[in-house]
C-alpha cells in the first residue's frame, strides 16, 4: 500500500460549517491508502475551510464564476483526479460539465429518504421542517450519486431514524446529524475500496 497509485483520493466540496467534512478526514487521518486531496468551498467565511487548515488539508475557495462561466473548478478536480468527490453539505447544482467527467464519481448526502424531501431548496432546516410538519413517522439520511438534478441521482445507501411525537426540530436535527457521522465515512470506504 505504501506506492502513490494505490492511494485514493477524495475532494470534499462544502458550504458551511464543515461537520460532515470533519467526521470524514478524521475517519481517513491515520490512513495511508486515503487521502484527502482538497476541501473546496463557494462560501469564502465557511468554517470548513479553516477547519481543513487546522488538519493541513489544501483549502480553496471558489466563486460561482470560476464553478460555472469558466473551467477553473474542472482544472482543479482534473489534476487532482480523485477517486471520489464528496459533497458534504454543498448547496450549489454541480456543473453539467463536471459531472460528465466524473461520471459515478460524485456522491452527496441528504438529510431525509429520498425520493420523499428531496429538490431544490430542501436543505438542512427546511428538510427537518417539512418531514415534521406531514407527521413522518420516520426520517433519515440518503447517500447518493450525483445527477443534473437535484437529489434524483441512484441510491447508495439509506438510512432511517425513527421520529417520536414530541421530536421537535433541534431534536430531529440531532438524530440525522448521528446517522451522518456514523455511516458517511463509512460508506465512502466501501465505495473506495469497491474502487481498487
Amino acid at each position: 500500500m505504501n506506492s502513490a497509485n494505490s492511494t485514493k483520493k477524495i475532494i470534499i466540496f462544502a458550504s458551511g460549517q464543515g461537520s460532515n467534512a470533519k467526521k470524514i478526514i478524521e475517519y481517513f487521518q491515520d490512513r495511508n491508502d486515503v487521502k484527502i486531496a482538497h476541501v473546496l468551498s463557494n462560501n469564502i467565511r465557511a468554517n470548513v475551510l479553516k477547519m481543513a487548515h487546522d488538519f493541513e488539508i489544501s483549502a480553496l475557495h471558489f466563486d460561482r464564476t470560476a464553478f460555472y462561466d469558466t473551467h477553473e473548478v474542472l482544472h482543479v478536480l482534473k489534476d487532482a483526479e480523485p477517486d471520489l468527490i464528496v459533497l458534504a453539505g454543498f448547496l450549489w447544482m454541480m456543473p453539467t460539465e463536471i459531472i460528465n467527467e466524473f461520471e459515478n464519481k460524485i456522491i452527496n448526502i441528504h438529510p431525509a429518504l429520498l425520493p420523499k424531501y428531496g429538490g431544490k431548496g430542501m436543505y438542512g432546516n427546511h428538510v427537518h421542517q417539512a418531514v415534521l410538519e406531514n407527521k413522518e413517522t420516520e426520517s433519515g439520511i440518503t447517500i447518493h450519486y450525483v445527477n443534473e438534478k437535484y437529489d434524483e441521482g441512484e441510491v447508495i445507501a439509506q438510512f432511517e431514524t425513527k421520529i417520536t411525537p414530541d421530536d421537535s426540530m433541534e431534536t430531529l436535527k440531532k438524530k440525522i446529524q448521528q446517522l451522518e457521522h456514523e455511516h458517511f465515512p463509512k460508506v465512502i470506504d466501501q465505495l473506495l475500496s469497491k474502487k481498487a
